[in-house]
């Protein structure tokens, strides 16, 4: 379980397929502390497993194994070498609940289609699946790349965020542009709250 608070920004080091998975390399230093194999990460908010570690001067050169369908369905994709990736650890139990519930678990890659500044702040407007946009609501939480971030205004097939100075310089989202994808996961509760009535309809 995740809270989409980006603890760091990683760099991709390497990108290797092999016949079963895809050899992920992300080089980190904030997120590594702590980390050993069998841990989990999210990167772009997706949830993957530490399956090796290496010491890289003051940073950590940390492997993941991706299954192809993992990194078919994921922007994770679309990395190259030196691309940046946002990076968080685990909610620790008794830890601080900064922004909401995020599972790591990607409904669908959306396309940014508008970049814009509003006075300091940036307003992105992106586009997604009707899979995705049925967990939307205005001034509700969603995940964009694993970021905690309120949906400000939601049109048919798309939806804006407005994203402060802060985040947008401690994230990965600096290298976004319109046209790029990026990871997004709709809102726990909701998906629950939908679920049960869904089935009260039902029943």
């Amino acid at each position: 379980m995740f809270t989409g608070i980006v603890e760091e920004t990683g760099t991709v080091e390497s990108i290797k397929p092999s016949a079963r998975s895809i050899q992920l390399s992300v080089r980190m230093r904030l997120s590594a502390r702590g980390l050993k194999a069998g841990d989990s990460l999210a990167i772009n908010g997706c949830c993957l497993t530490v399956v090796h570690m290496a010491r890289r001067g003051q940073d950590r050169l940390v492997r993941f194994d991706l299954l192809k369908e993992t990194w078919n369905r994921t922007n994770l994709r679309f990395t190259r070498r030196g691309s940046l990736v946002n990076l968080e650890r685990p909610l620790a139990v008794g830890g601080r609940l900064g922004g909401h519930f995020v599972t790591g678990h990607i409904d669908g890659v959306g396309k940014i289609i508008r970049s814009e500044r509003s006075g300091k702040d940036r307003v992105l407007e992106i586009s997604a699946s009707a899979e995705v946009m049925r967990y939307v609501i205005r001034k509700g939480s969603i995940a964009v790349d694993g970021i905690s971030l309120t949906v400000a205004g939601v049109k048919k097939g798309s939806f804006r965020i407005w994203i402060i100075p802060h985040t947008w310089q401690v994230t990965a989202l600096r290298e976004r542009k319109v046209g790029d994808a990026v990871n997004l996961e709709g809102d726990l509760l909701g998906k629950y709250v939908k679920r049960f009535i869904s089935s009260a309809s039902k029943s």
